[in-house]
């Protein structure tokens, strides 16, 4: 039985960790939002957030992004690849709806998993 869990051991917590990605990141971006990268040591991929209060001032508009791609993360996390994502919220991301993230979010995710094919 798959578990659709969004446990710890699924989480990037420390800043080494997201420094890891960001020192040599493979990209998937949309305007809005952008989605990095890379191989892990782990068995399962894991995901770490940045959502800038330079872009969305308010704490509740925020959480509603973090919370729609924790989510969508959460959904797909036994199709991705081992590897250590962190999502970057951009410029412009609040005026996303929440079907548009979703939808967007979506997209960003198969385009990785066509990178670690490749890859």
């Amino acid at each position: 039985m798959i578990k659709l869990n969004f446990s710890r051991e699924l989480r990037l917590v420390t800043p080494s960790q997201f420094k890891f990605v960001f020192q040599e990141p493979l990209r998937a971006s949309s305007p809005q939002i952008t989605i990095l990268a890379r191989p892990n040591h782990a068995d399962v991929p894991r995901l770490g957030l940045t959502v800038a209060k330079k872009h969305l001032k308010r704490a509740h508009d925020r959480n509603r992004i973090k919370r729609i791609c924790r989510e969508s993360f959460r959904l797909l996390q036994h199709d991705l690849p081992h590897w250590d994502f962190v999502i970057v919220a951009k410029k412009g991301i609040g005026n996303l709806d929440n079907q548009t993230l979703t939808h967007t979010l979506s997209k960003l995710w198969h385009r990785h998993m066509r990178l670690a094919q490749k890859s």
